[in-house]
């Protein structure tokens, strides 16, 4: 994680789903079309369940969400477009191009899960957000972006803690 080694970072605790899914949310509120949210963690730490609070509060909808595991990217039409890529199955950083990643950066905002596999393709300009788990099911997530971020940041921090 890039920004995390380098610029300040927020750090919120997420003792449910619920509050996994708020920070979504809240997230949400802040974005513009061409940001890019990369969301990093192994399996189970919650990159889905934060993608799902995102979405619902973009698409203003209870619709479901799920990690495109398989599709590697769903669209989600609403104000700002959302285009939600789950990269683990990528072979190469040069697919993501195929799926459409240009496209998502020119009027929507994309939300990247697994952005590792992205290599050198990773947008500079995006917000990171790492989740980890923790001891008996704990999880935090762990915040930092770009500098045309921290304005925003200084805002979530504001709703969040």
């Amino acid at each position: 994680m890039d920004y995390l080694r380098s610029s300040p970072v927020l750090r919120i605790a997420l003792a449910t789903e619920a509050d996994t899914r708020a920070l979504g949310a809240t997230l949400a509120r802040r974005v513009r079309a061409g940001d890019v949210i990369t969301l990093e963690g192994g399996l189970g730490a919650g990159k889905t369940t934060l993608a799902r609070g995102f979405i619902q509060q973009l698409t203003n909808s209870a619709e479901e969400v799920v990690s495109p595991t398989f599709t590697l990217v769903q669209l989600y039409e609403a104000a700002i477009p959302v285009w939600h890529f789950d990269l683990y199955r990528l072979r190469d950083p040069s697919e993501v191009l195929e799926l459409g990643l240009e496209d998502a950066l020119a009027d929507g905002v994309a939300l990247i899960e697994w952005p590792e596999r992205l290599g050198t393709l990773a947008p500079q300009r995006r917000l990171e957000v790492g989740l980890t788990l923790g001891l008996q099911n704990a999880r935090w997530a762990e915040i930092a972006g770009h500098p045309s971020w921290q304005a925003r940041l200084e805002e979530i921090k504001n709703d969040v803690l």
